[in-house]
């Protein structure tokens, strides 16, 4: 499946023909460079790497900097492999070119961190209820976990306070609205996931 790497720009809203108003996320997508192309005899697979996004030369480790010296680029933020392209050669440009309004594509992004949640934020519960018989702080609590002396242990996967957000998510079969090719810009209907800026991965 060939694809791209892009940046979230933002939301907006764009009328169909019919004059329904559409939400829609604006993506900048590419332009990427080709850094490496693998193939069967070498790395056991094919696919293509591409980068995008810039990186200063004194962070990148000396390693990468040889591997975007032999891709005759400067060193880049993010690399994504990608399976499906043809005819294509390290240090080639892939831009927002491939794709056609109409399409349908899946967006990779990493969701928004919310930090430590309590259940009823992470999980939707309702508490335990009428605050009575001095329940005074245990309107937000859990409630019971497990039995006592039998299974005397707490089962895994017990919906618990914890992590939220921050995860790697897939939006699939998304429309594209338009392409603006002079611009890189991708405008597709609906939300993607992840914050405003934040890298995600494009694929047909």
């Amino acid at each position: 499946m060939p694809g791209i790497i892009g940046r979230k720009v933002g939301m907006t809203s764009i009328y169909s023909a019919e004059g329904k108003s559409l939400p829609c996320t604006v993506i900048e997508a590419g332009p990427c460079v080709v850094t490496q192309i693998k193939t069967q005899d070498r790395d056991g697979y094919e696919a293509v790497q591409l980068g995008y996004g810039d990186r200063k030369e004194k962070n990148t480790p000396n390693a990468l900097k040889g591997h975007f010296k032999k891709a005759n680029t400067s060193p880049k933020a993010k690399l994504v492999e990608f399976k499906g392209f043809d005819n294509v050669n390290v240090g080639d440009t892939i831009d927002v070119a491939i794709f056609e309004a109409g399409e349908y594509i899946d967006v990779i992004g990493t969701t928004k961190g919310k930090g430590f949640q309590g259940v009823v934020r992470r999980h939707g519960f309702g508490g335990v209820g009428q605050s009575t018989h001095g329940q005074h702080n245990r309107l937000r609590a859990p409630g019971s976990i497990g039995a006592c002396s039998y299974p005397a242990r707490v089962f895994k996967g017990m919906r618990m306070a914890g992590q939220m957000g921050n995860k790697r998510r897939l939006a699939s079969n998304l429309q594209i609205l338009k392409v603006l090719a002079d611009k890189n810009i991708l405008i597709v209907k609906g939300s993607v996931p992840g914050a405003n800026g934040s890298t995600l991965t494009i694929r047909k």
